[in-house]
């Protein structure tokens, strides 16, 4: 066989493997698992860290006040230095609105070490144990709820016995780009992370989406979150390792009615939200970053690439081979656009989105050795191996 052949073989090998092998990474049908009402429902907290969020509350904090939860629950919304009047037009809509009791925090300036949300999520956290809950729901402020979300995530926990209840929302897809990048982004990181595994007693692999996070509040000390993952740009993934690693009952999956309202019309408000943490991803380890500009390249390029190369010089085991692997990417893609309701046809161009992600890494990684470290809505931090060690009482 041609060199091409070969190449398309290996991509082959390698979709065959994916397609048994991992998880089952491609079916979109880990939603929350079975649930019943418990006998007497839980204390819930709602911490909401918000900075620079005035576009995004009217949609999706109404939804949080109007949660149709039994037990007692409490919102703790935290304004984490803004300068568009999230905190004051917080308190106006929860005047508006009603529902359930919000309380609207701000926790100064983080010290260094803190990255992203992380130390406005400490804060709330700490306004929270005032009130002594037995859960903790941790939701970003562009999340938006359906009335019976924290319930049924409540209900999901108790019957299942587990620590930590997260559901990745439904990002939007409207724009062009959107309907391009957005339902490969999942993708990919199901792909890394399969549910199936995650919600496994025992199992290594440890995820979670940051948007929606359902935590004991006892399984948060023991896992003393967040002070333990306060250097991660990854907090979402940190915080489900964290909580396994102190012997957490963890599990993950795709929402019904948990949606993300935050807009990425362009192409390049998608390359900012991949490329701030691609490269922490890796670790910021330069073999990693080349195994996986490689292995990207041989999975998701070497398809079309080979097939077309074959046709073109008359190579069948090399067209056949390649179309193949082809085939198999683009079944595998059809479950998750089917959950965004997105054209089937999009599927066949999942190696061009493949292709953004690999310079959207890249770009990643060339930020990262230029200085610039992670950023966070107007906040740069410095490199993980240039960051300053909290103060003990910081610890």
């Amino acid at each position: 066989m041609s060199a091409v052949a070969w190449i398309a073989a290996g991509s082959l090998a390698a979709w065959l493997w994916l397609l048994l092998g991992q998880g089952f990474f491609w079916r979109t049908d880990v939603r929350l698992p079975p649930r019943r009402d418990p006998e007497r429902w839980p204390s819930v907290c709602v911490v909401v860290p918000a900075r620079d969020e005035a576009a995004m509350l009217p949609e999706s904090l109404p939804s949080l006040l109007a949660q149709d939860y039994p037990g007692r629950a409490e919102i703790f919304l935290v304004d984490d230095g803004s300068t568009d009047g999230t905190g004051e037009l917080a308190r106006a809509l929860a005047e508006r609105h009603g529902g359930l009791p919000l309380t609207v925090g701000s926790p100064g300036e983080p010290p260094p070490g803190w990255t992203g949300k992380l130390w406005a999520v400490r804060h709330g956290i700490g306004l929270a144990r005032a009130r002594d809950p037995e859960y903790l729901l941790l939701t970003d402020a562009d999340i938006a709820h359906a009335p019976e979300s924290l319930r049924g995530l409540v209900a999901a926990a108790e019957t299942g016995g587990f620590d930590l209840v997260s559901q990745m929302a439904r990002l939007r897809v409207r724009s062009v780009w959107e309907r391009l990048v957005v339902p490969a982004f999942v993708y990919f990181f199901a792909q890394l992370y399969p549910f199936r595994r995650i919600g496994r007693r025992g199992a290594r692999t440890a995820a979670a989406a940051g948007g929606c996070v359902l935590l004991r509040a006892d399984a948060a000390e023991r896992a003393r979150v967040p002070d333990a993952i306060r250097h991660a740009v990854i907090d979402d993934v940190a915080l489900a390792r964290a909580v396994r690693r102190s012997g957490g009952h963890i599990w993950l999956g795709l929402a019904e009615r948990v949606d993300s309202v935050r807009p990425y019309p362009r192409l390049a408000d998608l390359w900012r939200m991949v490329s701030r943490s691609a490269y922490a991803q890796l670790r910021h380890h330069p073999l990693l970053l080349l195994g996986t500009v490689a292995g990207l390249a041989l999975v998701y390029l070497a398809p079309p690439v080979t097939l077309v190369a074959g046709l073109i010089v008359g190579d069948a085991p090399a067209a056949t081979t390649g179309g193949l692997a082809w085939l198999l990417m683009t079944a595998t893609y059809l479950p998750m656009l089917r959950y965004y309701r997105q054209p089937l046809w999009l599927a066949p161009l999942l190696p061009g989105t493949a292709l953004l992600y690999l310079l959207m890494t890249v770009d990643s990684a060339v930020q990262h050795y230029r200085g610039r470290g992670a950023a966070w809505k107007g906040r740069t931090y410095a490199r993980p191996d240039t960051a300053a060690e909290p103060a003990p009482e910081q610890r």
